[in-house]
Parts: C-alpha cells; structure tokens; sequence
C-alpha cells in the first residue's frame, strides 16, 4: 500500500498513503474534488474524514437535525408527520404476505432520499447492504418504494433513518411499512430517525404495549438540551471507541423506556457513555421483532468504532444460530521487484515457523519515471528482471503464502500522485493531492479511467507474472484502496475476490451513473458479497506505522492488538492487518503474539 523505507534503499524518504477509508465519510465519507480530507494509517486510531458534501456538510446535517429534534421535544406531536393510508388492522392479504418464510437468508435495506442531505441515504444504504452480503442476498430501496406486506418476502429488514421528516419535510415512510413492522414478527434494525413517527402513526398505546419504551417523548439531547459527548459504546463486554468532530454529532437517540404493568421488557443490546456528564444510556435496545440503534453508525468510524456493535447485530437478525468463532488474517504488503529478497525470506521463515499462511501483496512493475531515488534518472524493472526476487517470492509460496496482485505499477503516469509518482507511494487508480494542511486530498478517477483502461492495468500484470513464471495472483488488493466503479467491476471481471476497503460511489443503487465525487469507504469484519457483486475480504485492523505521517500518529503493535480486541465483539468475525517486510521483524512478532494471545486463529486467505 505504501513505501515507508526509512532511510533503507537509496535513502528514500518515509511516505505515507494511508488510507483508513474510515468507513468514510469524512464528515459524510463523501468525497470530492476540492475538498481536504485526511488520510490516516489504516487503523489509525485518530477519525479521519473523507471529503466532499464532507465535513461542512456533515455540520450542516448535524444542525439541522438537532433543531429538528429541539423543535419535536417543544412540540411533542407537533412536528410530527400526519400519516395516511393507515389502516386499522392489516388485511388477510397482507398477513399473509407478512407470514411468509424467504426460501433463503435475505435483507431488506429501506433507505431515505428526501430532503437537503438525501443523498447521504444511498451512500448508508451502501454500507448496510454490503455487511448483509455477508449473510445472503440483499435488496435496497429507497423507502418511499415499500408496499404492503413487502416485509413478508425477507429474513430480516434494516431501514436507515438519515433524513429526520417532519415540520416543513413530510414524511416519505409510506404507512405500510409502520403498520407492517408492528404486525410482523420477522426482525426489523431500525437505525436513526423517525421512530417517533412510527410511534404517533400506529398510536403510541399501541407502540408501547408492543416494544416497552416510548419513541415520541425520545430525543437526541438530554433533558438539559445537551446531546452531551458520547466517546464510548459497550457492546459484548468490549469498549468500543465513537470520535466524532465537535460540530459534525447528530447525537444518540435516547429511548425513553417505560416500566411497570403492561409493558414488555426491553433488553439494552449496547450502552452509550456520556463523557460530559458520566452518564449512560442504551445505545441500542431490542424488544419482540424490532432492534432499534440511536444513530446510523457509518461516520466517523475507525477500526475499534463502535460500528463493529451493529456488524455484530446483524447475527441477530439473519444468522442467529451463529457458532462463536475468531480468526485471523495477514498479508506482506507492497511486494515489487525492488524488494529485498533476504527480507522476504526472513519474513517467511518467521511466519513458516508459527504455522501463519498469509497474503503476498505484488507489485509486478516497479517504475520510478522521473528517477526520484535513482539520481535523476528513470528506472523500470520487471519481476523477470529480478531472478533473486522471484525465487524468494517462490520461497514463500512452498511455505504457506498467497499469492495475491497489487495493481501493476502501483503508481500514476509519471506525476506526484500525490507523492512521487514512484510505485508503492503513489495512487494508480485515482487521482489524489497534499494540500497545505498536510492532507491528502481525493480528487477523482483517472483521466484515462474506462473499463479499457482499467483492463490493460490488470492485464499487463497478469502477463508480467507470467513472464517471471509465478503463477496466476488468486486475489486484488486495489493500490491505496481507491478506484472508480468502473474500475471495481473490471477488478471482479479478473479475480473471483478483493482483499481490502473499498469506495462505493453515490449512484450505484439507483442504477444511475456513479458520481466521482460522493462516496463512502467500508471495511468489514468478516467476508462480504458487496453491491459491485464481488466478494471481499476483510482487512480491519490497519498496519504496522511506526512514524506519525499526514497529521496522523504512529500506529503500533499494541494498536492493532486493541483493534482486534475491540473485534472480538463480532461472534464470528476476522482480525485482518497487512505488515511491509521493509520494516523488522520484531513488530510483526509483537502483533501476531498479541492477536493470537486474545483466542485467535490465524487463517489462509485462499481458504476464505
């Protein structure tokens, strides 16, 4: 992903692209074109936003949503949507609909478009129906498109609450789909906004009777107005962290929860902690068919977020027979024929020794076009160039490594991209730039990006591991985790799957051309089918960065162990980081010690 050779190797200088992809959105994990964003180690501990929309919108979201909320808590059922088409029971039809059992495991994901920020619907959206992919096949629309009983045809349903409707914005939620919920027994997430309208839709007797707390007397701050500063949520006996930007926090709906005769128990599922004031409320609670979490949890994230609560969640709902199971994964990053053989089969021997298999990360091309660390002048080599490389990549296959590409040249053209434009520093599918706060800054696809283009990139690497007689590469890594949606396809065209985070673009749901500019990034903790139709494996838990880069810090063995901690939350999920075998040994042994200490076992990724 990232050359950071410290002084090794012609004196290079330490680079850093380090890509969190926090689950982006960087203030929306949208991206774009002139706006800052930071680009954190993987893993970093530090939130890092991801751009466009980004973080001006993100406030803009914020404000209007808490003045939303103000104004419902001053009005109770003022602000409340009026519903129509509700009927007094559901008919036989739709009860029988509702009944229905799906021959297989199956999502629905209901998003909201309406209003100033609907946009941010899709991009959530995204994020739900690729973690569902984990599960079996998934369906998203938009909400305003349920119909009656259309519940009955899914295992489980996730309606993401992003535009909070009332006053001045009606309500898109269709009528079906409250009365439907309180009808049905099959699971329903509901995540954010608009759970009050529910409540006063099918009658707030009716609504407590049923789930044991009280949506419409809910809200996002307390009774003093102040959403306070909710920095942890406790979920599985893990503390999972939550940084969010002052300014950018839409706050955690707390569920006014009611007691005594005639209403049914509610189990908290996960606890938030109020810094500001020490207190703690449900962060998620769940009653009969209906699990309800006070904020959609795709912003801001990082790799011991509290996301990795409604990952876990989704068991629940689609998978709740789900042994408890813990693995681990690795790969050796940015492999190319200007490694060090000797470094390569130190660090094979190592992993032989601890029965790990892992990935091998090549590059097959090495190009410095403008000679930044050849004196001056340009330089290429090939793996067949590179006999000694090759025969310790060979090493490392007979003892338990995948072999896996890493883009072709893993560099753009012969510009700073936003480096050097020498492979390993520098994006080779998008464009990005450092702006004057020492941001990398993502500025779109390629100029050249086609499905054509795309494909030589592919192609030309394939036949450069052909010319050095290596076998065919069995996984992707995108370089620096970023591409179009074009490119992604052409990857999932080549390769059965990807191992690493990815940008899903605004447009992709819809079926509309994908917008360069508005994207969220995901990882995952377990094994996705995502909304290109490629499988994806994990990598959550970053890498190995001893020096602080892009007003990021350092990211050290006990941050990845913590990491995978966190993810221990997550009943059968993966442990996955990536190391560069430029740096010692020492680290490595410190983190694969460390993981393995916490119960994990460590994996191939070919057996995934």
């Amino acid at each position: 992903m990232r050359r950071t050779s410290q002084g090794r190797r012609r004196g290079r200088r330490p680079l850093s692209v380090v890509f969190l992809l926090i689950a982006a959105l960087l203030g929306t994990a949208v991206a774009a074109s002139a706006a800052a964003t930071d680009t954190p180690p993987p893993g970093a501990a530090s939130v890092a936003p991801v751009a466009n929309v980004n973080r001006a919108s993100l406030a803009g979201w914020a404000r209007t949503h808490l003045a939303k909320d103000q104004a419902r808590r001053a009005a109770p059922h003022g602000l409340l949507s009026p519903v129509t088409g509700l009927l007094d029971t559901v008919t036989s039809t739709v009860g029988k609909l509702l009944a229905q059992t799906p021959d297989s495991t199956s999502t629905l994901v209901l998003y909201d478009t309406a209003g100033p920020y609907g946009y941010l619907g899709e991009l959530y959206a995204m994020a739900a129906a690729n973690l569902g992919g984990h599960f079996g096949t998934v369906t998203a629309k938009p909400v305003q498109q349920y119909t009656p009983g259309m519940l009955g045809q899914y295992t489980a349903a996730v309606y993401l609450g992003s535009t909070y409707y009332g006053g001045d914005l009606p309500d898109a939620v269709p009528a079906a789909f409250y009365q439907d919920v309180l009808a049905a027994t099959k699971p329903v997430i509901w995540v954010g906004d608009n759970i009050w309208n529910m409540g006063n839709a099918v009658g707030v007797p009716q609504f407590t009777q049923k789930y044991g707390w009280d949506p419409t007397t809910s809200y996002f701050a307390d009774a003093s107005g102040s959403i306070g500063n909710v920095t942890q949520v406790t979920y599985g006996g893990q503390a999972l962290t939550r940084k969010i930007p002052a300014g950018q926090d839409g706050g955690v709906l707390r569920p006014n929860v009611l007691t005594g005769a005639g209403y049914p128990p509610v189990t908290t599922v996960a606890t938030a902690l109020d810094s500001a004031s020490g207190a703690t409320f449900p962060w998620a609670v769940r009653s009969a068919n209906l699990t309800y979490v006070g904020e959609i949890p795709f912003s801001y994230v990082s790799e011991s977020d509290r996301v990795i609560a409604f990952e876990d969640m989704l068991f629940d709902a689609l998978a709740p027979a789900t042994a408890t199971r813990h693995r681990a994964m690795m790969r050796l990053e940015d492999i190319s024929p200007e490694s060090d053989p000797t470094q390569l089969r130190s660090m094979a021997d190592y992993l032989f020794s601890q029965h790990i298999p892992y990935g091998i990360n090549v590059i097959p091309v090495y190009t410095d076009p403008n000679g930044v660390y050849n004196g001056g002048t340009p330089q290429t080599e090939t793996l067949a160039q590179k006999p000694q490389v090759v025969s310790a990549l060979n090493y490392m296959l007979a003892r338990g490594a995948v072999l896996m590409e890493h883009g072709y040249t893993h560099q753009y053209s012969n510009v700073n991209n936003p480096y050097t434009g020498v492979t390993g520093d520098d994006f080779e599918f998008y464009r990005a730039h450092i702006d004057s706060a020492n941001n990398v800054v993502y500025d779109g696809p390629v100029a050249e990006d086609s499905t054509l283009w795309a494909q030589s990139r592919v192609t030309a690497g394939l036949a450069a591991f052909a010319a050095a007689g290596l076998p065919r590469p069995q996984l992707w890594t995108t370089p620096h985790y970023a591409a179009s949606a074009t490119d992604y396809r052409v990857f999932s065209q080549n390769y059965s799957a990807r191992l690493e985070r990815s940008l899903y673009f605004a447009g992709t749901l819809s079926g509309g051309t994908a917008d360069p500019n508005r994207f969220i990034g995901q990882f995952f903790p377990y094994v996705v089918n995502d909304v290109y139709g490629t499988k994806v494996l994990p990598e959550d838990l970053g890498n190995y960065e001893p020096v602080a880069l892009n007003n990021h810090p350092p990211r050290l063995p006990a941050d990845l162990v913590a990491s995978a901690k966190a993810n221990l939350a997550v009943r059968d999920g993966i442990a996955s980081f990536f190391y560069h075998p430029y740096y010692p040994l020492q680290p490595l042994k410190d983190t694969v010690d460390g993981i393995k200490a916490l119960g994990y076992t460590f994996v191939s990724p070919a057996a995934l």
